[in-house]
């Protein structure tokens, strides 16, 4: 399945180079093999401390300064005071030389300063398939050859078991050019919110625990509410339809979809090989789903076109009753009830119910991985080298460095109990935890920010000791499912990514487009045969067989 399903999200070919991301296992080469020799890093010590290891605080030996591209989001402006920047100044010894880019404009300009070669040092918020066009140049430092030198990063990957799916990150020379942002357990964050005072009124004490059930429901207060216009009207979908929701569900029909529809091909594990996910059984099972929602008239067709802010306005408004969400998103919904005077609202967050293959997260979602840090190849030419790989392991991998970057200082933005609970002063408020305070712990202090907590990857104690007791409960449901199997490495060479992306890239529009058409009812489920000689026609077996044929050269 999708080794990178987040990234389907930035668009249709960055999902069809996401088939690239993977490479050789660990018997393949890298990290112990082609790492620097001893002595060989004599000349870029600077700053380095002789004795860093686990458990220890980095601090540089003298003041050093790190290139490093930020990702400015508007939600949390960058801000040259924050207390984080002070702190890092002046006890760890670390300035920074920014290049600031604005969110919108984030993935081309780093792409471009990659291909220019003038990135900085560091290169944060970045996933593998951002940077897999550019290692074959030599321009993405192989971070995999300097291991020794991250034992933090490296005491995690062992402790949690995810050797095999940093393996999955290699590339065709056997090495890994991207640092994951690591969780000990699986992340999802989205699913369905209903409006539980209109569940209840209509009759229905319990959540559903199957899809079939979330139908059932729907008729229910459908029925119950005819002054709604639709039960059901969801969001997210700007790149494609019912994205968020399609991925959440995908995993419990078999398949892959939504964001996480990747590079198309899912494991069959009893064919031992890859299928096409567009023209799986499992898809089809998916969308049949969804079609019959708007075909009885629960789920507003207007969902796989409409913008977000029409979504939440129809849910807020009461005209709908239920909308995907994630564990932000509930507190938006929350606050437009609360703005616009109603206080009988009450909204629910559901565990992704099962389905037909089960009860079972996707690759994706159920992945322990988030987006990474990459540094330039640059990089190992300064003299701080060796400085930036310890302050890069300490910062995004020790218990200390996770723990500052998501609360920030203790006795100014959070003070811990007796038992070790953490609690934000007053004042400071993140993720709902103190509604109403005057400030916000990103935007006025600059701590819990995904350039500096590699979107948020952690311990699991750390990622639950900032969620509402809501999203625990979630979290633990959700952690009970199976997660699907992900498949062996894919491995290809320059001359098979760009046969494979000319490829999928066609047979994405394909299958986004008929996706849409048969969920909507244009396309009648009757002509899925004539659809798939279409994905044939564009050359479906040609890009299976090459997948295959690159995971037997992996597996071989």
């Amino acid at each position: 399945m999708s080794r990178n399903a987040r990234k389907a999200a930035a668009g249709l070919l960055t999902a069809a180079l996401a088939i690239t991301l993977t490479a050789c296992s660990s018997d393949g080469g890298g990290e112990g093999e082609n790492g620097p020799e001893p002595g060989e890093l004599d000349d870029n010590m600077v700053g380095a401390m002789e004795d860093y290891g686990i458990g220890t605080t980095f601090v540089a030996t003298e003041p050093i300064e790190f290139s490093l591209l930020y990702r400015d989001h508007p939600n949390y402006p960058f801000n040259e005071d924050w207390s984080i920047l002070q702190h890092l100044e002046a006890d760890n010894n670390v300035t920074f030389d920014f290049v600031n880019v604005p969110l919108s404009d984030w993935n081309d300009r780093r792409s471009l300063l990659i291909s220019a070669g003038d990135a900085p040092m560091l290169i944060p918020s970045t996933y593998n398939a951002d940077i897999q066009p550019f290692t074959g140049s030599g321009a993405v430092l192989p971070i995999s050859e300097y291991l020794d030198y991250l034992p933090n990063f490296a005491e995690k990957v062992e402790e949690w078991g995810l050797q095999e799916d940093l393996d999955l990150l290699r590339q065709e020379d056997g090495n890994y050019y991207l640092l994951p942002g690591l969780h000990e357990n699986p992340k999802p964050g989205y699913s369905i919110a209903i409006r539980a005072d209109l569940w209840e009124a209509a009759g229905i004490t319990e959540d559903p625990e199957t899809w079939d059930e979330f139908t059932e429901q729907l008729e229910i207060v459908n029925e119950a509410f005819p002054e709604l216009a639709y039960p059901y009207s969801d969001r997210w979908s700007a790149n494609g339809p019912l994205e968020a929701t399609l991925q959440a569900a995908s995993g419990n029909f078999g398949t892959e979809a939504g964001w996480g529809y990747g590079d198309g091909v899912i494991w069959d594990p009893e064919a031992e090989e890859y299928v096409y996910t567009g023209s799986s059984d499992g898809y089809r099972d998916l969308v049949t789903y969804f079609a019959d929602l708007v075909e009885r008239g629960l789920l507003d067709p207007e969902s796989l076109t409409q913008e977000d802010d029409a979504a939440i306005a129809k849910f807020t408004s009461g005209q709908s009753a239920a909308i995907g969400v994630n564990d932000q998103e509930i507190l938006r919904y929350r606050q437009a009830f609360a703005d616009a005077g109603n206080t009988e609202a009450e909204v629910r967050y559901l565990t992704v119910p099962a389905g037909p293959a089960g009860n079972i997260m996707d690759a994706g979602t159920g992945g322990r991985f988030e987006s990474g840090i990459a540094f330039s190849a640059d990089a190992a030419d300064s003299p701080n080298f060796v400085a930036m790989l310890q302050f890069v392991d300490w910062l995004y991998f020790s218990d200390e460095g996770l723990e500052f970057a998501k609360w920030g200082v203790e006795g100014e933005t959070y003070n811990t109990a007796a038992d070790g609970t953490r609690t934000l002063v007053e004042t400071i408020d993140i993720n709902g935890l103190n509604p109403g305070a005057p400030e916000a712990l990103n935007t006025d202090y600059g701590f819990h920010n995904g350039v500096w907590m590699l979107n948020h990857g952690a311990t699991a104690d750390l990622v639950q000791s900032m969620l509402r007791p809501e999203v625990v409960d979630f979290l633990d449901a959700m952690n009970e499912k199976d997660v699907a199997p992900s498949g062996p490495a894919i491995t290809m060479d320059e001359m098979q990514r760009e046969q494979a992306s000319l490829l999928q890239t066609a047979l994405q529009d394909n299958v986004m487009q008929n996706t849409a058409a048969f969920i909507l009812g244009q396309r009648s489920l009757d002509e899925w045969d004539a659809y798939v000689a279409e994905l044939e026609a564009a050359g479906m077996s040609r890009y299976v067989d090459l997948v295959n044929e690159a995971a037997d050269v992996t597996t071989g």
